[in-house]
């Protein structure tokens, strides 16, 4: 029988070293909704949600946070990152309600030497007083190793040292971070590993960066080697390149780890990515891993077609345990696979002849716009299905539409009846209007009417943006009836000037 899976801690720095991404500052009220959702929707074991000292507001938003916490028996899941500076940070945790600090003090004997001119003795002495202080004003330690991967590097005896101290100190967590993101793997995999055997009763959380794109990679293998706890963003936020992010780091753990255990919910991770994304102003990379919009969607039609057949191109990240749906995009390399999924989502069926026209206007689109949304495909079939009746004996064979500020809409077009060309040139009150007067030219040569525009109706997909394929609907009133043709194109105008040719056939 296996044994139970270890418990591993997670911690989320996103409002406290996330913050520290260039130009990010939450306010705070944002840095509560966040601070809520982390600990109830995603259900993270812990928050580091400020540095000690920093601002009012930054005070502000941790009263607001141990107040809602305290209030929530959550308190002893907050925590705040401190300094080694006599009573401030421990007078400011109290100021703030806080009751967990995370004293920041030095991994490496480089920094100790170059940054605080200082001894490890009389180091240690100021850490030990600081935690001191904090223990009689009822305030619980831990301890970060600042630079603690360029310790084990070229100071691993200091990096010993000072864990020797730390053992007989009242701390909680002993807290290793690869500050600069310098460690690949194996190294993460050997000081772990040194160090959790050689301190057996210690508590250990570690801390990636992502600088060499390694963080998600290192936190996989510093748990492999025994760490108790890590430290995730939301997004992957941080400083320079960021550190490891939380959707990623707690995915590949959940299926390449089953010795460990998490408490977070994967659900919420792609609802709490897109908030943090909407405060900080930072977008999400469309193929960043698990939260990024391409992320589940399959492109190339050989795929749909596999996953059609046999669910060929499944694999363990399935986008429902993120709260999330597979997509198959529409465009020049869809393939009928892929526009068969998207009907079917939409509940529609086609005819083999139908589909294939469906799938030869799709690619044709793709060519010119990178992506045919699900929405569009009512608008291509309806604008398919509208075309199929209509013998083609007027042809719009070229157009020149121009537009300048102070001056008339002008256009030049070139058509094409039973096989004869005429060229007209026309000025109007706008692009099309203009367009319809130079054909008023031509049909006049010819002492034929066009019919009367009578209603002129514009409309795009649902959520559709600025690139969205554009559907014009005219009403046309000749001989006293009334009929309608609509256009398609991801240009308003252009989609106007397809649903008069249209017209002009039918007539």
């Amino acid at each position: 029988m296996s044994p139970s899976p270890r418990y591993l801690e997670i911690m989320d720095t996103t409002l406290r070293d996330g913050e520290q991404t260039s130009g990010v500052s939450f306010s705070p009220s944002e840095k509560l909704t966040i601070a809520q959702l982390l600990l109830t929707e995603l259900n993270v074991d812990r928050i580091e949600i400020a540095s000690a000292r920093v601002s009012e507001g930054e005070l502000a938003a941790v009263k607001a946070i141990t107040k809602w916490a305290k209030a929530n028996d959550l308190l002893n899941r907050i925590e705040v990152l401190t300094f080694v500076d006599g009573d401030v940070s421990v007078q400011w945790m109290q100021q703030a309600g806080a009751k967990v600090m995370n004293l920041l003090t030095k991994g490496s004997l480089n920094h100790l030497t170059h940054q605080l001119k200082k001894k490890p003795e009389q180091h240690f002495a100021e850490v030990a007083a600081v935690i001191a202080l904090g223990r009689k004003k009822g305030l619980e330690s831990n301890v970060y190793l600042e630079d603690w991967s360029n310790g084990m590097r070229h100071s691993r005896e200091y990096v010993y040292q000072y864990l020797d101290f730390l053992r007989g100190q009242p701390v909680k967590r002993i807290m290793l971070p690869d500050t600069l993101g310098i460690l690949v793997p194996s190294e993460v995999t050997e000081f772990i590993g040194a160090i959790v055997e050689r301190y057996p009763g210690l508590h250990f959380d570690f801390h990636a960066h992502n600088d060499y794109d390694l963080g998600t990679a290192n936190v996989l293998e510093g748990v492999k080697a025994g760490a108790h706890g890590i430290h995730l963003t939301v997004n992957g936020m941080g400083e320079r390149a960021g550190n490891a992010p939380l959707a990623s780091a707690v995915a590949v753990l959940k299926d390449f780890l089953p010795s460990v255990k998490t408490a977070v919910n994967e659900a919420s991770l792609y609802r709490v990515s897109k908030l943090v994304e909407t405060f900080s102003g930072i977008r999400i990379p469309a193929n960043k891993p698990v939260v990024g919009e391409n992320v589940f969607t399959q492109t190339a039609g050989i795929h749909a077609d596999g996953d059609k057949k046999n669910k060929l191109y499944f694999s363990d990240l399935m986008p429902e345990r993120f709260g999330r749906q597979r997509k198959y995009a529409l465009g020049k390399t869809s393939g009928k696979a892929n526009i068969e999924n998207n009907l079917a989502q939409l509940g529609i069926q086609l005819s083999d002849s139908d589909l294939k026209l469906v799938t030869q206007r799709i690619i044709e689109l793709g060519d010119r716009k990178e992506v045919v949304t699900q929405a569009d495909l009512p608008y291509i079939i309806s604008d398919i299905l509208d075309s199929k009746a209509i013998q083609e004996k007027v042809r719009i064979e070229n157009y020149v539409l121009t537009h300048s500020k102070n001056l008339r809409p002008s256009v030049t077009v070139k058509i094409s009846i039973d096989g004869e060309i005429f060229e007209e040139h026309a000025q109007g009150d706008g692009q099309y209007d203009a367009f319809m007067n130079a054909l008023k030219k031509v049909y006049k040569k010819q002492n034929l009417v066009l019919p009367t525009l009578a209603d002129y109706t514009v409309r795009i997909p649902p959520g559709g943006k600025t690139d969205a394929l554009c559907e014009t609907v005219i009403s046309w009133s000749a001989a006293g009836r009334e009929f309608k043709t609509r256009g398609l194109d991801s240009d308003q105008t252009v989609s106007a000037i397809k649903a008069t040719q249209k017209m002009l056939n039918l007539i």
